[in-house]
């Protein structure tokens, strides 16, 4: 009978994030213009590091891949959503909510631990600037990157691996706006502690180990910051590190809110206002952080335009 149930769930029905016809629309042209800025400053800070030789750098080469992260982390979550308002049935078949849910887990993870190797990166550069070029060479680069996309995977293939075995019964009605993992295990028929157990370590390893390597970074970052004699060394060095303190809080921040807290503490509903931040939030304002609060990218940024005006 499991089974019968199982293969006869072929889609879910996305609930959304409000059941009210009125607000649909508004709703709407409101994420649409969330979208349109997220697409637009993340390809621009792409493309603005791309061209300009002197953000050929790894503090740069980060905030690149960031930038794609992002871009692709809207991408996988914004148009299905955006079509949920403007349709009456926002329905998404079995094999477009898994994947829709693997590639969400791929770029969390990516971007969590991304955020973690531009904290060593700024380890580096403040506390060990004469070592710079060398530790932060373009092999070794190369390699935290590929630990970046590799936790991404790991990540990806235990959410969506642990959802796949899951049975699910007549009620296909997901309470979220998109395919994530607590209100797919909230609907099986079959899910158990062992489920829930995975969720809880792979969510610790994804958010856990980035944040202790985020505060080891920034324990020493800081203690070379006190160690600066002059006043304007001191607000230099904590410049460099305040656009991603900013990014590294409000993603950690509502990330952990969302999956690091019981459901009975945290409904579904007020998840779906939670998860907002760090699915639809975080990826429109990185690169407005990045851009507004970075001189060199600002400097990049009246160069590159003036070519534009120029040409």
């Amino acid at each position: 009978m499991a089974a019968e149930n199982s293969s006869s769930v072929t889609e879910f029905i996305l609930s959304g994030l409000t059941d009210q016809p009125g607000f649909q629309l508004p709703l709407f042209f409101l994420f649409l213009g969330f979208y349109v800025v997220t697409v637009v400053g993340n390809l621009g800070l792409i493309t603005l590091i791309g061209l300009n030789s002197r953000l050929h750098i790894p503090m740069y080469f980060f905030l690149f891949n960031l930038s794609f992260i992002d871009f692709n982390f809207s991408g996988a979550i914004m148009p299905k959503m955006l079509m949920g308002f403007l349709s009456e049935k926002n329905s998404v078949s079995y094999a477009g909510c898994m994947t829709q849910l693997f590639f969400f887990c791929f770029f969390v993870f990516s971007e969590s631990f991304i955020l973690s190797a531009m904290a060593y990166d700024r380890y580096v550069a403040i506390c060990k600037p004469l070592l710079y070029t060398v530790s932060m060479s373009p092999r070794v680069c190369l390699l935290l990157l590929s630990g970046v996309y590799g936790m991404g995977v790991f990540g990806a293939v235990a959410h969506t691996g642990n959802i796949v075995f899951l049975t699910f019964c007549a009620d296909n009605l997901i309470n979220h706006y998109m395919c994530d993992i607590l209100p797919l295990l909230e609907l099986s028929c079959n899910g158990s502690y062992i489920n829930v157990l995975v969720v809880i370590i792979v969510v610790t390893i994804g958010i856990g180990v980035p944040i202790v390597a985020i505060f080891i970074s920034y324990g020493f970052i800081l203690s070379s910051i006190l160690h600066i004699s002059s006043r304007e060394g001191r607000s230099k060095a904590f410049g460099t590190c305040s656009s991603h303190i900013i990014a590294v809080s409000l993603f950690f921040g509502s990330g952990a809110f969302m999956y690091l807290k019981p459901p009975s503490i945290l409904p579904l509903d007020q998840g779906k206002v939670s998860s907002l931040f760090y699915t639809i939030v975080v990826p429109m304002f990185n690169p407005l952080i990045y851009s507004l609060r970075n001189k060199d990218v600002k400097l990049a940024l009246k160069r590159t335009l003036g070519r534009i005006i120029f040409c």
